[in-house]
């Protein structure tokens, strides 16, 4: 696999945007709240990204409707921001993407408002686990398809099912670009291995029940294909000598 950006002003660009990247879903956690609509949590996001001089990546790149993706409870990804109303017990994911320099970084999290059901509480809990344990098979030379097996064993540990049809991805100087796919589960034909320097997504999609995400009417909103829960969390990293650098963490 091609060595991306391991040293100097590259990197320093991607850290600069997966700083942006990280405090507009901060900024954006401490507005939700039951009451608030996805398109007011999408102009907080706006704003955020506007004052540090960055720019929607999906909006730039692919013309989506928003700023941010906000996808709520059985929405797996690219939730459209709208009139909705988040309410009591809603999960909440926030995604957001952004370019700025000329570089791209993307991370997301999924967010419980106020008392969830005991169930959510737990599909979030097992989707943080299989990130942690995802991040830790990240080391130059390891293959790629560790990444997958990590995501699946937490997974079936937790009771839940992975959602196989989203993945990762290669980040950088573009929102999508090699590798294309970093698959959540154990692909044992992938043979391809992690390199010093390589950036890319790491975010593991749980869901209570569902296997894969199905495309609503309006061309974007991703939900789980038998309407159960979704959970996400997802940071930028650069692979070191040491492992996986989070580059989108607070």
């Amino acid at each position: 696999m091609v060595v991306k950006l391991p040293s100097g002003a590259d990197l320093d660009g991607m850290r600069a945007v997966a700083r942006v990247v990280a405090g507009t879903i901060e900024s954006m956690r401490r507005e939700l709240r039951a009451g608030i609509t996805t398109r007011e949590l999408d102009a907080v996001g706006r704003r955020e990204l506007a004052t540090h001089g960055a720019r929607s990546a999906p909006e730039l790149v692919y013309g989506f409707p928003a700023a941010t993706c906000i996808s709520v409870n059985d929405q797996a990804a690219h939730g459209i921001p709208g009139d909705r109303e988040v309410r009591d017990a809603d999960l909440v994911n926030i995604d957001v993407s952004a370019e700025l320099d000329g570089y791209y970084a993307d991370a997301g999290a999924s967010f419980p408002v106020g008392a969830v059901a005991p169930l959510a509480q737990q599909l979030c809990d097992a989707a943080q686990e299989a990130l942690r344990e995802a991040l830790r098979a990240v080391r130059p030379g390891k293959l790629v398809n560790t990444v997958g097996r990590a995501v699946e064993r937490v997974a079936r540990k937790r009771g839940f099912r992975v959602i196989r049809n989203l993945c990762g991805h290669g980040v950088g100087r573009s929102i999508h670009e090699d590798p294309r796919t970093l698959l959540n589960y154990y692909e044992p034909r992938d043979r391809r291995r992690f390199s010093e320097g390589l950036v890319l997504t790491v975010e593991p999609f749980l869901s209570i029940s569902a296997n894969r995400a199905v495309q609503d009417d309006d061309g974007w909103t991703l939900r789980t294909a038998d309407g159960s829960l979704a959970a996400q969390y997802e940071h930028t990293v650069v692979v070191t000598r040491s492992g996986a650098e989070l580059l989108t963490a607070l």
